[in-house]
């Protein structure tokens, strides 16, 4: 599953709070039931503009990755949430907007692995006539 999260009219603070960033990529895996695999990288940019700037994040999980980029100056924020392993979207967009005091969202969803069952018992048939097709016969 891929969720984004375009998040306006944010708390210009909480988005340039670096540590919040990073604390918020440090919890937010297990709160919504992904395993964290690395510590979350985050750093402050600054771009041509002076109001190109912003706290750009992410965290590596078992399960893919999560990324926040936050834009103060324009109370802005884009969250990309990527599990091969399906969770509930709701709180993991609702915590998002609580982190950021957002006012409003646009949100994405994408299913992602569907061809393939999540579940063992599901997946033996799917996986025995793939291997008829790459076993040659003799």
């Amino acid at each position: 599953m891929h969720v984004t999260i375009d998040g306006f009219g944010g708390n210009p603070a909480q988005l340039a709070n670096e540590p919040l960033v990073r604390e918020l990529l440090d919890r937010y895996p297990g709160e919504i039931g992904m395993t964290k695999i690395s510590e979350p990288h985050v750093f402050e940019y600054h771009g041509d503009k002076p109001d190109d700037w912003g706290v750009s994040g992410f965290v590596l999980i078992a399960e893919s990755h999560i990324a926040i980029h936050t834009f103060p100056e324009h109370r802005q924020v884009w969250v990309d949430i990527f599990s091969c392993k399906g969770f509930d979207a709701l709180p993991a967009i609702d915590r998002i907007v609580d982190a950021f005091a957002l006012e409003s969202t646009r949100i994405n969803t994408l299913e992602r692995g569907l061809e393939y069952p999540h579940d063992v018992q599901a997946s033996v048939p799917l996986n025995r006539s793939e291997r008829r097709e790459v076993t040659p016969v003799a």
